[in-house]
């Protein structure tokens, strides 16, 4: 079969293309015939060598994967040949907190990942695929999809008729910007592009800000909740955002730290916090359950995931180029 290998350090220049035997067949294990992989920016930071990878070893990189079981160990009980599967982002996380133990051996990083034809993963490391999502589509689910769940509905404890704010277009902002359209909330949301924010009010965002044109973008946020600010902020941002995001936050309110596009550091006030009752939550993507959870949703509301492009097997290193220049607006897959 053809996988990729990065050397997590090596940049996108070192993703290589190679022939490899395919994986044998434990009682318990499941061969999946990958048919897309989506990509996220924690894939950028493997390449780049600013996320810890497992041993510094060439690895497959990808975390997120959705395919058709082909084959099935003697044991296996849970899935049938034909079944659509995708991917889980912790595949030892089933249900409960987060523990070293249950996010050990993330894939794409703390082990092979799934860019490669086929995966031989556990049965019990693999969740079903919505019925009316195609390839693609079923592909975003595992990092944006889950993370954006547990940001809203987990560490955000959001409600119908709650407000969040949205920092940008990418692929965890767009999959919160479809689940809050979806679940009765408010949702505001940032970006430097006029176009790209027309779509989002499309997609059913409750008002948008230009950030370039509204530097001081807290402020706009106040003024659209009536002094009150949001309920909860999914900081994608980083460096640069977070003090911003504190004060757009209400008392009571949540920012879910979800990732650092801008870099990491910068100084916050604690009393920013003390003060208005807020918290800071970092959101580490999420478990099987939660991925379960939102599998319901999904179908429920029948969302179709918003994909910016798609590229071949052979266009990967295109894939992350057109990821890393931030032009994207939802998420970035290749087709197997």
């Amino acid at each position: 079969m053809q996988v990729y290998r990065l050397q997590p350090g090596s940049d996108i220049a070192g993703l290589q293309l190679r022939d490899e035997a395919a994986p044998s067949l434990a009682p318990h294990q499941v061969r999946v015939r990958v048919r897309a992989v989506s990509l996220n920016f924690r894939d950028l930071m493997v390449a780049r060598g600013t996320y810890l990878a497992s041993g510094g070893q060439a690895l497959i990189p990808g975390s997120d994967a959705a395919g058709e079981v082909v084959e099935i160990g003697a044991a296996v009980t849970r899935w049938r040949v034909g079944d659509r599967v995708a991917s889980t982002f912790f595949p030892y996380w089933q249900d409960g907190a987060p523990t070293a133990a249950r996010t050990r051996a993330a894939p794409g990083a703390g082990a092979d990942g799934v860019l490669a034809e086929q995966i031989v993963w556990g049965e019990d490391q693999l969740v079903g695929v919505p019925a009316h999502l195609d390839w693609h589509e079923a592909a975003t689910l595992t990092c944006a999809g889950v993370t954006a769940w547990n940001a809203l509905f987990v560490e955000g404890r959001l409600k119908p008729g709650a407000s969040v704010l949205l920092l940008g277009t990418g692929g965890v902002s767009i999959w919160g910007l479809q689940l809050a359209h979806a679940a009765g909330l408010r949702a505001i949301v940032t970006s430097s592009s006029d176009a790209k924010l027309e779509r989002a009010r499309q997609l059913g965002a409750s008002a948008t800000i230009n950030y370039r044109a509204t530097p001081e973008w807290q402020e706009e946020v106040l003024r659209l909740t009536d002094g009150a600010g949001v309920d909860a902020v999914l900081e994608v941002g980083g460096q640069g955002t977070l003090k911003r995001s504190v004060a757009s936050t209400g008392m009571g309110g949540t920012v879910a730290i979800i990732g650092g596009v801008s870099g990491f550091g910068g100084e916050l006030e604690p009393f920013a916090l003390i003060g208005g009752a807020r918290r800071l939550s970092g959101i580490f993507v999420g478990s099987h359950a939660m991925h379960h959870d939102l599998n319901r949703l999904v179908t429920q509301a029948a969302i179709h995931p918003v994909i910016d492009r798609v590229f071949a097997f052979d266009q990967a290193r295109d894939a992350y180029e057109h990821l890393a220049s931030g032009a994207h607006f939802g998420k970035v897959v290749i087709g197997v």
